[in-house]
């Protein structure tokens, strides 16, 4: 077999047909990363080095193991914003910062074992786009001081209230050079963008003209060349539960960032992702980076866009990637030391508008008033708390509004009928028999699932029904019930005990196994009168007619199934 065709298992995705495409998208990718990487480094408050090393071992090592083969992994945003809070919180001993870094892709790589990739999907959008908002407006608000050539202060609400400060003693020079950075981000021309990512061009111009003309502007600084020297993890039992909290929240901010890029990919590439394969990837990825004094990352939309657009396809393109990085930092870390903070200030802003969803922002007029809520919520709980609680707010009032909106609709399904109905169809012997027993038989149709949210709600509204208590017999139909929970099953409970304190007969109809299961564990069938549980809607009819009274010819005798009968088809 040739080596155009070798190919190797074990890595998702990986040939060797598409050299050439795999590595211009490599080194493209490494040209969009680069700044960015030196950026998020300087944000996070370990220096350009730790971006560096963040965009390198993440790239490669996610690349090699991870399960979207054209995706190109390294810092972002969102984790480079908790990653900076992480580092005030262990200042004293940046080895606790990098052992969370750590524990995060151990987290990750547990979560893909575990198979935990297919649910992340289930995380409500305005939640997603709330904390991507307020990760936005976090790099922001960040950025501010620095590009106006000032000193940021340690956290988003200290920056915040330092606004008026920083506004009144601003750097002119800073400002103009960060402004032109910003200029050239966004009016590159798309012909000359094609040739030299507009970041890249930014950052060259910027540190040109700065260096020129403003040398008094602060810079990066020392970089410090070669290969990194290992850190080993550190255990502090008063710090265990900070750096397990720390470490949960790199690893879900990891894993959602990481598979939303994953489907940008597959749009793009029109293949299928591996999640699950793609989290131990990211995992073993961050955990590298974190031995290494790296900063976290995740998969990188506008580096993996470039990389497929240049022609990248396979893991190749991401692992070239970080060799390029690589050689960079070994050949020109001396060059980078003069690049100015305001032209880094000026790539994150652009990266903080980037990050926020303004899609959803420019349909909040029309879009349903519990999204808009949870999105906002999540946004103001981002930016002044903490990004996991933000998260776990969202997910809980997301999730209450849901089974509300449920309930509502289940309430919707419940149909009391007296006489003739137009709204559940019935054969034309049912409707005759309702028809000459209105006053005296009841019927109560319910279609869909019954669960706890609406249980407690159905039961007041037959108690609100006027006269309730004057029928005879009460017909509680389920045949349309898929489902129901514990809570559903104690509320018929208390309909049956209901019923009995008015005298009243009543029938269950159609119960399915499910159904059957779920009554009959909480013994709630042992409470019904013997004969009075049957499979079709008539055949209570029947009998319920016979007992309101009423004794048609055509009514015919009913054809009774009890209890032993039932609970056998389950």
């Amino acid at each position: 077999m040739s080596a155009k065709h070798l190919a190797l298992s074990w890595v998702h995705g990986l040939h060797f047909n598409n050299l050439r495409g795999d590595f211009y998208g490599g080194l493209v990718a490494a040209v969009v990363a680069l700044p960015l990487a030196l950026a998020f480094g300087v944000t996070s408050g370990l220096g350009a080095i730790a971006g560096l090393y963040g965009a390198i071992f993440v790239g490669f090592f996610a690349a090699l193991f991870g399960g979207t083969p054209a995706q190109a992994s390294g810092p972002t945003g969102p984790m480079t914003v908790v990653m900076a809070a992480i580092i005030l919180k262990f200042a004293d001993e940046p080895a606790l910062a990098f052992t969370a870094v750590i524990l995060g892709g151990v987290f990750q790589i547990i979560f893909g074992l575990m198979g935990f990739g297919r649910y992340i999907t289930l995380v409500p959008y305005p939640v997603i786009s709330g904390f991507m908002s307020g990760i936005g407006g976090i790099i922001l608000i960040l950025q501010i001081a620095p590009f106006l050539g000032l000193k940021a202060a340690s956290s988003v609400i200290d920056n915040l209230r330092a606004m008026p400060e920083f506004f009144a003693s601003f750097s002119l020079p800073a400002v103009l050079i960060g402004s032109l950075t910003l200029a050239i981000v966004y009016l590159t021309p798309p012909s000359i963008g094609k040739r030299l990512p507009p970041v890249l061009l930014a950052l060259i111009v910027g540190t040109v003209v700065g260096n020129a003309f403003f040398p008094s502007l602060p810079v990066i600084g020392n970089i410090p060349t070669g290969f990194p020297t290992p850190i080993w993890p550190v255990m502090h039992t008063d710090a265990l539960l900070l750096m397990v909290e720390d470490a949960l929240v790199l690893a879900l901010l990891g894993t959602i960032d990481s598979l939303l890029t994953s489907l940008v990919c597959d749009n793009m590439t029109r293949t299928q992702h591996d999640s699950n394969r793609e989290l131990v990837g990211q995992g073993i990825g961050n955990m590298v980076s974190g031995f290494f004094g790296g900063i976290p990352g995740a998969g990188a939309t506008m580096r993996s866009v470039a990389n497929i657009r240049t022609g990248g396809r396979t893991p190749l393109s991401g692992m070239c990637m970080a060799i390029i990085l690589l050689g960079t930092l070994l050949g020109l870390g001396p060059l980078a030391e003069r690049i100015p903070l305001a032209v880094l200030a000026g790539l994150l802003i652009k990266v903080g508008f980037d990050i926020i969803d303004w899609r959803f922002l420019k349909h909040m007029v029309q879009a349903p008033r519990t999204e808009v809520l949870v999105m906002i919520v999540v946004l103001l709980v981002t930016v002044l708390v903490d990004l996991i609680t933000a998260v776990g707010i969202g997910v809980v009032l997301a999730s209450v509004m849901f089974v509300k909106r449920m309930a509502d609709l289940e309430l919707e399904s419940l149909r009391v009928i007296t006489g003739s109905s137009q709204e559940t169809p019935l054969s034309q012997e049912e409707q005759r028999i309702l028809d000459r027993n209105a006053d005296r038989l009841i019927m109560i149709h319910v279609n869909g699932p019954m669960s706890f949210g609406s249980a407690k709600d159905m039961i007041r509204r037959l108690e609100s029904i006027k006269g309730f208590n004057q029928f005879s017999c009460v017909i509680l139909d389920l045949t349309d019930v898929p489902a129901i929970d514990g809570t559903a099953a104690l509320a018929i409970e208390d309909m049956l005990v209901m019923v009995k304190d008015h005298g009243q007969h009543l029938f269950f109809v159609g119960m399915r196994p499910p159904v059957v299961r779920v009554l009959a564990g909480l013994a709630v069938l042992e409470q019904v009168q013997p004969g009075h549980r049957y499979a079709l809607r008539l055949d209570a009819l029947r009998h319920a007619a016979r007992i309101s009274g009423s004794t048609h010819p055509s009514d015919g005798p009913p054809q009774e199934v009890h209890a032993a009968t039932d609970e056998q088809k389950t």
